[in-house]
């Protein structure tokens, strides 16, 4: 059997499957979805899976551990500990699994992925997708199509590229562009390959441009600023960087006011700098945040908790669903308290100061700072501003909980850690039969997890699939939710979507419509226990304890509703549902008129019942004999 061949096969299928799943991460609209994610969990256990194997078959195997290791694998620890303790098991457990998804993967190209061969074509690569999704998104700015694959995006006239979100895709952008202009400037490749990475750089700034992400402007814009001052202060960089400079000044100045949609964007954002204020939802989101950071401090509310939590302390100005702070660090010490927070920091300092090691030993000596090229300097200087931007960018959005973007973070960072090997020796670790046995086990019990848990899922999302086919509420969907609950008995939002299927098949006036009512609040049960901060089980089980005409018993659900998400239009006209059904239409009627103050427009069921809960109120005062309201919705 020869080894070395073995050896050198999984060498490439490690770099063979890490590009597919840092490529296929943003394909996949940013990999958000479930089903998405479940490939990424697919190609992380085959990467451990060839990690495994070379282990074993490597003659002299050895392990590359910086500092930041530590600090990534005590994260690991506490994110599974987090777990455990969470209040919400199903949504804690999606945020574990990314974890150690992301962890997997740190470690797999810091020790298999380091050389520069490897490295040039995980940069080239992506540099060659971010063109082509730049593309992509300015035929959807300039045509003003809000078409994903086929989704359909609620921004318009903005460039989007393969996200739905384009300050994602804004995120994806600033990751990729400096490593582009870093490598046309100050490598050693050929003036034909400098050539195409600058236009490759200028494209993808153009992307970045027509997101209208003013987030992304900023980020970008600061860290090429940065980019542009270094590498002119180099005199065999200073020209190329400068006519780089002025091209893409020159684009801007030519471009901007051309561009309706560009140049309003622009005036927004200088009005509200001048002005110091701005009509973002942001900060509002961002105080709910603190208030919820504050109840746990020491260890957060939860993981990915904060979404399900924000329920409670919504303002009254924000009736969406927020999914994340729009803060990457607020949003890391709501969910996972200072313990965490300060694990992340960690890592970042842990980085930063391996990058300021590295960086002597990449830029080249005093004596040939003005002259000469590196492809270590490039890759160093355009990873680390990349990762600079992000971060800057993170302070008004979640890039760092997309997973395309935070694959890419991520590969960047072991990245940069494996070049502290160009600086010392002292991180290399020989790999000697124990070593490789605890490895091993290590590997194994990840890749197993992994893999029962992408199985379990997948099962449940392919049934989860068929039932979104089937016509919403039928039996025949019912069927299938029950399938899927029998194969994840955890997932909350199926027993909610079980509960709800049957109650309007009682509502709807079927002949059986008692027990379907109470095998609904069997499931409202079951949703309340695995999420009790979710208001609409307790809703739901109040309105068929209503529709039994058990309303005296319907209102403690109702104030749990409201307790749970009091600032919500939806729940609180509800509440005034609830005293339709028990004829107290003057006790119904400031809840209406909240909830229409709530949500003013689009809110059918508010200006529906207001009106009849006036009319009745109008007939009692005419002494005109009531009678009941209207059924439910």
């Amino acid at each position: 059997m020869n080894l070395k061949a073995i050896e050198r096969g999984c060498e490439r299928g490690l770099l063979f499957l890490t590009l597919v799943l840092l490529v296929f991460a943003p394909l996949a609209t940013g990999c958000v979805r479930p089903q998405d994610f479940l490939v990424v969990q697919a190609l992380t256990v085959a990467l451990l899976g060839l990690w495994i194997l070379r282990l074993w078959v490597e003659k002299r195997p050895e392990l590359l551990w910086p500092p930041i290791c530590w600090v990534v694998v005590l994260f690991t620890l506490y994110a599974l500990g987090r777990y455990w303790t969470a209040d919400i098991e199903w949504v804690a457990r999606q945020e574990w699994l990314r974890v150690l998804v992301y962890a997997s993967v740190f470690f797999v190209v810091l020790n298999h992925l380091h050389g520069q061969e490897a490295t040039r074509t995980i940069a080239f690569t992506m540099i060659g997708l971010g063109t082509l999704i730049s593309f992509y998104a300015i035929y959807q700015f300039v045509s003003g199509s809000n078409q994903v694959w086929g989704f359909v995006s609620p921004y318009r006239h903005r460039g989007l590229g393969t996200y739905i979100n384009p300050n994602h895709l804004a995120g994806f952008l600033e990751l990729v562009v400096p490593l582009a202009f870093t490598y046309a400037v100050a490598s050693r490749l050929s003036p034909v390959g400098k050539v195409v990475l600058g236009y490759a750089g200028l494209v993808m700034l153009a992307g970045l441009v027509v997101t209208l992400s003013r987030a992304g402007w900023v980020a970008a814009g600061t860290v090429l600023l940065v980019m542009f001052v270094v590498l002119a202060l180099r005199s065999a960089h200073r020209w190329l960087a400068l006519g780089l400079l002025a091209v893409a000044v020159a684009a801007g100045f030519y471009f901007l006011p051309k561009s309706f949609v560009l140049k309003k964007r622009w005036e927004l954002v200088a009005r509200e700098v001048a002005e110091g204020r701005t009509a973002d939802v942001r900060p509002a989101l961002w105080r709910s945040a603190w208030e919820l950071w504050r109840e746990n401090p020491w260890w957060g509310i939860g993981p990915g908790h904060f979404d399900y939590r924000f329920r409670q302390v919504r303002p009254a100005a924000v009736q969406n669903r927020p999914d994340r702070v729009h803060n990457d660090y607020l949003n890391t010490l709501v969910d996972w308290g200072v313990v965490g927070a300060t694990l992340v920091g960690a890592a970042l300092i842990c980085l930063l100061v391996g990058v300021v090691q590295t960086w002597p030993y990449v830029r080249g000596t005093l004596a040939d700072l003005g002259g000469r090229a590196s492809n270590k300097f490039a890759f160093v200087f355009g990873a680390s501003l990349g990762l600079g931007a992000i971060l800057i960018h993170s302070v008004a959005d979640f890039n760092m909980h997309i997973p395309a973007n935070a694959l890419i973070a991520v590969t960047w960072m072991a990245l940069l850690s494996s070049h502290l090997r160009f600086s010392t020796d002292r991180y290399w670790f020989r790999a000697r039969l124990p070593v490789k046995v605890a490895v091993t086990l290590v590997l194994v019990t990840v890749a197993g997890y992994l893999g029962r848990e992408a199985w379990v899922s997948a099962r449940e999302q392919r049934v989860l699939a068929r039932a979104d086919r089937l016509p919403d509420c039928s039996p025949e969907q019912v069927a299938e939710l029950q399938k899927a609950w029998a194969i994840e008995p955890r997932n909350g939002r199926t027993a909610y979507r079980l509960g709800e299927a049957l109650r309007i098949q009682s509502f709807e006036g079927a002949t059986n419509y008692q027990a379907l009512a109470e095998e609904a609040m069997r499931w409202f049960e079951i949703a309340m226990r695995l999420n009790p901060y979710d208001p609409y089980p307790p809703l739901r089980y109040g309105m068929c304890l209503d529709w039994l005409d058990r309303t005296e018993e319907a209102q403690p659900y109702f104030d749990r509703a409201v307790e749970l998400d009091p600032n919500s239009y939806y729940v609180v006209a509800h509440m005034g549902w609830h005293y339709v059904q028990k004829g107290q239409y003057a006790s119904a009627r400031p809840w209406f008129e909240r909830s229409r103050r709530l949500q003013w427009k689009d809110n059918p069921m508010a200006d529906r019942y207001l009106e009849i809960v006036r009319r009745r109120l109008l007939e009692a005062a005419t002494n005109t004999v009531p009678v009941r309201g209207a059924g439910p919705p």
